[in-house]
């Protein structure tokens, strides 16, 4: 496990609703210039605490969870940690941490077979199946048919409690669906991500394969320790390499 200090500050039990609000660019210097919100929060008089990251903080580096791109919409930025001189925005990686194991609690209080988890992008596919496997709930690769959560007369009809998308732009069909039919939908976000009718946000790089992967395999570790079906201490089976989509090389 990785460690990692930071300002202890007061948070809510409850799931973090974000407010809607219309994605717009900001330019670097802006984001610069910005304190972590941990850091413009905390008080002056709080005490300092050791917080043990889910992985190794070399590991979250090593995958690339952190890497954001040339864009941050105006609900990112609060992820955002810095930016670099190319102009790639960097997300903090405690929040990522924090998030990932808010989304695991939250995630892990629904019956199973009510959870799909949707990727349509490429990329992502591996590790929704893999996510789904070690989970027991439902993936949808590929493109989302219309109708999947609105229309119960067709064959594919699903009817989950809520869903998990890898990627809002490309999975945007099932949010619009989940979104009219009142399913809460919590969703790996990059920095030039909308957040429109996501409920929940994981702000992470999921562009990335070995970012994906990796971000999968703790989710489904974690869903399964606070469901009691791994104990605290206990990992996956296989490695989060296992989780990674390879390419096969063309000849």
């Amino acid at each position: 496990m990785g460690v990692f200090m930071v300002v202890e500050e007061r948070r809510e039990e409850q799931i973090e609703q974000p407010e809607v609000v219309q994605a717009e660019s900001v330019q670097p210097e802006q984001a610069a210039a910005a304190q972590p919100p941990e850091r413009a929060e905390a008080p002056q008089a709080a005490e300092e605490r050791v917080i043990e990251l889910l992985v190794p903080l070399e590991l979250y580096i090593q995958a690339g969870v952190h890497v954001g791109t040339h864009i941050c919409t105006a609900y990112m930025r609060k992820f955002v940690y810095r930016v670099r001189p190319d102009g790639i925005y960097i997300f903090d990686i405690r929040r990522i941490d924090e998030r990932l194991r808010t989304a695991a609690k939250f995630l892990a209080r629904f019956p199973p077979e009510k959870i799909v988890a949707v990727s349509v992008r490429q990329y992502g596919q591996k590790p929704v199946t893999k996510f789904c496997q070690y989970v027991g709930c439902k993936a949808l690769t590929g493109r989302i048919l219309p109708g999947t959560f609105t229309n119960p007369m067709l064959e594919w009809y699903l009817e989950p409690d809520v869903i998990l998308v890898t990627d809002p732009r490309a999975d945007s069909q099932a949010i619009e669906e989940a979104a009219r039919m009142g399913i809460p939908v919590v969703a790996l976000a990059h920095t030039d991500n909308r957040i429109e009718n996501i409920d929940l946000v994981i702000p992470v790089n999921n562009k990335g394969r070995r970012s994906l992967a990796l971000v999968y395999w703790i989710l489904a570790r974690e869903v399964l320790r606070a469901r009691g079906d791994l104990g605290p201490d206990q990992d996956l089976p296989e490695p989060w390499e296992e989780f990674e989509t390879k390419i096969r090389p063309r000849f």
